[in-house]
């Protein structure tokens, strides 16, 4: 199983999205993406979700952490 875990903090969508589109293409099983805006947190979320990704997202601090696994 390939892990991948990505940090999108401060970047603007599409950023976060295109990072996590990117790392996925790598055969990865599971993924964490931190964001640090609402926005990301459902773009990055819905798009996983898409990709037949179960998702939790946690938040912490000002963060979110965005954890998909197939």
């Amino acid at each position: 199983m390939a892990k991948k875990e990505i940090d999108a903090r401060g970047l603007s969508c599409p950023e976060p999205v295109i990072l996590t589109m990117n790392s996925i293409k790598k055969d990865i099983d599971e993924v964490i993406v931190k964001v640090d805006t609402n926005i990301a947190k459902e773009n990055v979320s819905r798009f996983l979700e898409g990709k037949n990704f179960k998702v939790l997202v946690e938040e912490e601090n000002s963060d979110f952490i965005i954890k998909g696994k197939k």
